[in-house]
């Protein structure tokens, strides 16, 4: 059995031929990383194995009580609702007791459910028979809500691995009175059924996808605690309170609002208090923004689209000199120097004619003395032969007969003989003949 979200069914990276043992197709994946360490003490290893289901949308923690050494990918059968689950080993050893810990559950619970043995063949193939009815499942079960006209919204459909248990999760605003699509669902899908609510937040982790940052979903990959996220941590990120691109998948703030949240509270320490407004000669200033990368604070005047940028010394300047009821004639704005250095454009230089290849024009100049063969009369670097006009006078009549190879060319009209309006080429040019 392959990775799941492979199409070809067999998982490409890990070369395990069966489950994948990197655990990256799984959503909240753990790298264990104490995996390769030796155990000193058998009686003080964790007991408790972590098993996920369905690609680890939901996980829940097995007591290993044969003392079993299972490897992470490895399917095993577990305890499930009169009858049988199966899951995929996500994490085994000391790393479960942390995860137990960050959860807040007890190790040693005796009403923990427990791992019963490594999964068979004919449990894998019952296991495929009942995920593959939870596609229909869900859109009937739509339907059948939708006809109840209940306001909820159903969002997955989980089979137990021996198709005797379903469990439906779904979203709601208020309570809901869902007995009676419970008896449809148990009379027409013959399951246990379990409705379970979750927020918008679980549901979008889920249903998984791509955020604005180009990047898979967080709460879908690794986050697991939703906390609460609200305007106030936009506005000390000086972010604008536009609810279009502050808002996440799920419809509700980003979580992501609150990762930077404390280093931008820590900048702002250093920033004065109650310097919203100045008073200035030329109106009272207001401050729109600070930079906590430049340490800078921007104040706009009224009746004026620009944007002053002045020093945190020189506004607790002006707020004392403001206390004592003295009002500043400028706001002294620093003037900000671009950060990117200028571009050098890259001079050309025309080298034409300056590169010599004198082996590449010897052998051009010998391919052509072959191609004019033996018949040329021509030396190349000899006196050229014309034929036999070669001694007549200058400027006098033309042969208008055939010429030999490379000799003067002939003339193709018939008046050779007229008289031509242009002056002589002698030495000393005479007057234009008549």
């Amino acid at each position: 059995m392959g990775c799941g979200s492979c199409g070809t069914g067999k998982p490409g990276g890990c070369k395990s031929n069966g489950g994948c043992s990197s655990g990256a197709c799984n959503r909240l994946n753990v790298h264990d990383w104490l995996r390769d360490l030796p155990i000193d003490d058998m009686d003080s290893q964790c007991k408790v194995v972590e098993v996920s289901f369905k690609q680890g949308s939901r996980k829940d923690f097995f007591l290993n009580t044969s003392l079993q050494h299972f490897e992470k990918g490895e399917y095993v059968t577990v305890e499930g609702v009169n009858g049988f689950d199966l899951g995929e080993v996500s994490l085994t050893g000391e790393l479960v007791r942390l995860q137990l810990k960050k959860r807040g559950l007890d190790e040693f619970n005796p009403d923990m459910k427990k791992i019963l043995r490594p999964s068979t063949d004919r449990e894998i193939e019952t296991f495929k028979i009942s995920k593959s009815r939870e596609a229909d499942i869900l859109a009937r079960s739509r339907t059948h809500a939708s006809n109840l006209k209940l306001a909820m919204k159903l969002s997955e459909v989980e089979m137990q691995a021996d198709g005797k248990k379903a469990t439906f999760f779904y979203t709601a605003d208020d309570r809901i009175d869902f007995r009676e699509l419970i008896r449809i669902f148990a009379g027409e899908f013959k399951v246990k059924v379990e409705m379970r609510q979750i927020g918008i937040r679980q549901e979008a982790a889920k249903l998984g996808g791509i955020g604005s940052c180009g990047r898979e979903l967080c709460c879908s990959t690794w986050l697991h605690d939703f906390k609460s996220v609200n305007t106030t941590a936009a506005r000390y990120q000086n972010l604008s309170i536009n609810q279009t691109k502050l808002s996440g998948q799920c419809g509700r703030l980003k979580c992501c609002l609150n990762f930077e949240l404390d280093t931008y509270l820590d900048a702002l320490q250093g920033f004065p208090d109650y310097a919203d407004t100045l008073q200035t000669a030329m109106g009272q200033a207001f401050l729109i923004k600070k930079d906590i990368f430049k340490n800078l604070m921007w104040y706009t005047l009224p009746n004026n689209t620009k944007h002053y940028p002045l020093t945190i010394d020189r506004v607790v300047e002006i707020k004392k000199l403001n206390q004592q009821g003295v009002v500043v004639d400028e706001l002294q704005a620093v003037e900000l120097v671009s950060g990117k250095p200028k571009e050098v454009e890259p001079s050309f230089v025309d080298v034409v004619g300056q590169i010599s290849l004198k082996s590449l024009e010897k052998n051009d100049r010998r391919r052509r003395d072959q191609q004019r063969g033996p018949n040329n009369d021509r030396n190349f670097n000899g006196p050229r032969n014309n034929g036999p006009n070669n001694n007549r006078p200058n400027n006098g009549p033309r042969n208008n007969g055939p010429r030999p190879n490379n000799g003067p060319r002939p003339n193709n009209g018939p008046n050779n003989n007229r008289p031509s309006n242009r002056p002589p080429q002698g030495n000393n040019p005479g007057p234009a003949q008549s």
